[in-house]
């Protein structure tokens, strides 16, 4: 169902009535839209958790994907975001869950935020897929803090990553500093960014999406 956080952003919900345990999903750089919300009732289907997205640039009429001012009015937006601001949107997506156990995972630019919410006390732990380790130039505004120092403020077992080893976004170095600072990390030999969230991508590998789904669904479950 749709619902409205309580910062005005908007969001979907995903929740059985058994639920006992949470998830928010951070969505990529294209923000909430049909995927996710599929997404949510998907994985709430698979796991009995009750499972939350939400928009992370509320109010701002960004261009979609296929308008040749995409990438520059996105970057734009993620130099103006402010951690503090989509961090708050994530708990409170949590606390909609009615849970007190919520997990969190993110994919591109959410996946860098699902390392950011390595340290935050709400989740109990953190999938980031494909995130960023540092944030890009044209992103880092006063308001981004580098996800590495989350990571090294969180405890360790709180955090995994799952990477493809020819994604430019998570190049092997910043891949050996998550496995350095202690995250879980599975690496697809292949793969490249955007693998497995979406099917409709021309990157999308459909078995190695399903491993990096169980092993993911396993992590936040134990």
């Amino acid at each position: 169902m749709n619902l409205t956080l309580p910062s005005g952003t908007p969001a979907y919900l995903s929740r059985p009535d058994s639920a006992n345990r949470g998830l928010v999903v951070i969505p990529d750089i294209i923000g909430l839209r049909p995927l996710f919300a599929d997404l949510c009732d998907s994985l709430s289907d698979r796991t009995g958790w009750a499972v939350t997205s939400f928009e992370p640039f509320p109010g701002q009429d960004l261009p979609g994907p296929s308008d040749p001012a995409f990438f520059e009015a996105r970057s734009e937006a993620m130099f103006q975001l402010v951690d503090s601001q989509l961090l708050g949107d994530a708990a409170a997506a949590a606390d909609a869950t009615g849970c007190a156990s919520v997990g969190l995972i993110g994919f591109c630019m959410g996946g860098m935020y699902a390392l950011k919410a390595s340290n935050h006390p709400r989740f109990s732990k953190v999938v980031s897929f494909y995130g960023m380790v540092h944030v890009p130039p044209a992103w880092a505004g006063p308001g981004q803090a580098d996800p590495l120092a989350a990571i090294h403020s969180a405890q360790v077992g709180r955090a995994m990553a799952v990477v493809g080893s020819e994604d430019g976004y998570t190049p092997p170095g910043d891949v050996q500093e998550l496995i350095d600072a202690g995250v879980r990390v599975e690496l697809y030999e292949g793969a490249d960014h955007g693998f497995v969230h979406d099917p409709s991508r021309p990157t999308h590998r459909a078995d190695d999406a399903a491993d990096a789904w169980a092993k993911a669904i396993e992590f936040l479950g134990s």
